[in-house]
């Protein structure tokens, strides 16, 4: 469950999607477009595994194995979630359960208890998948802050690297989740995580395809597919919600220039 990042299944895929219908029976080629911008996201399990790539046996095979394994995994879930929920409630309902549109779909089979089950089922499924989350973050963190890319201050705090990492992974998290509801979350993400998604295909094309023998085709229709998918939903998001968009810009600039910054003192010119 951890590595293919199962907190988002049940529920909370049909949060997403549901916040892109806003409750539209017919909506547009757009929407389907952004949809798929939401739950790219739930994808990013694999993100998990390349950050233990060190520990796992035979990484340059097993690594690409498991991430492959992982999103069939994922997907067959999804599919299968999403056929059970649509079979059992019309569009209108599932847009209105939002978060328990999962656990309404059991209930004209199962009645309270499969309501009840089905929540149970998510709470371990989302503890689990947070927790997954939260380590990967501050695995990656920890190991940018050693190679001196991330500024890094222990604030009186005892221990590794690591663990500062996971402190600070953790308050971040919660401070989001205070001002933030979910459906605002997930798109603020989404942006953020395309947006780091091109910068990286972008840089793999430019500085190390050569290096690591990349295939320029796949990278760069990655990149395009990337770019399109981000710009239909920032134009969706900025025509039903202003405010995701502006969030995620200011967010943007403050992390790269503070990186720029950060970069330049510690590098030569």
């Amino acid at each position: 469950m951890c590595v293919c990042d199962c907190y988002t299944l049940g529920s909370r895929f049909y949060v997403y999607t549901a916040e892109i219908s806003n409750e539209v029976s017919d909506p547009s080629i757009s929407s389907y477009i952004a949809a798929i911008a939401l739950t790219m996201i739930a994808f990013k399990g694999f993100t998990t595994i390349t950050n233990v790539g060190s520990e796992v046996i035979n990484p340059n095979k097993n690594v690409g194995r498991a991430i492959i394994i992982s999103i069939i995994i994922s997907l067959s879930v999804y599919v299968l979630l999403a056929w059970a929920v649509s079979s059992n409630l019309p569009l209108q309902d599932i847009i209105k359960s939002k978060d328990y549109a999962l656990a309404e779909a059991a209930r004209p089979t199962f009645g309270k208890v499969g309501v009840w089950f089905t929540v149970i089922i998510a709470i371990f499924s989302t503890v689990s998948g947070v927790i997954a989350s939260v380590f990967a973050v501050s695995r990656m963190l920890a190991m940018l802050s050693e190679m001196e890319l991330i500024p890094h201050k222990h604030l009186g705090m005892p221990g590794s690297i690591q663990k500062h990492t996971l402190v600070y992974t953790i308050v971040v998290g919660m401070t989001v989740t205070i001002f933030f509801d979910l459906s605002r979350i997930a798109s603020i993400w989404t942006i953020l995580y395309l947006v780091m998604d091109m910068i990286v295909h972008w840089g793999l094309l430019k500085n190390l395809r050569n290096r690591v023998k990349a295939n320029s085709f796949i990278v760069f229709t990655a990149l395009a597919m990337d770019a399109t998918i981000l710009s239909v939903f920032v134009w969706v998001k900025a025509t039903t919600d202003v405010l995701v968009v502006i969030i995620s810009i200011i967010s943007i600039l403050i992390i790269f220039l503070s990186e720029r910054w950060f970069l330049s003192k510690r590098l030569p010119n």
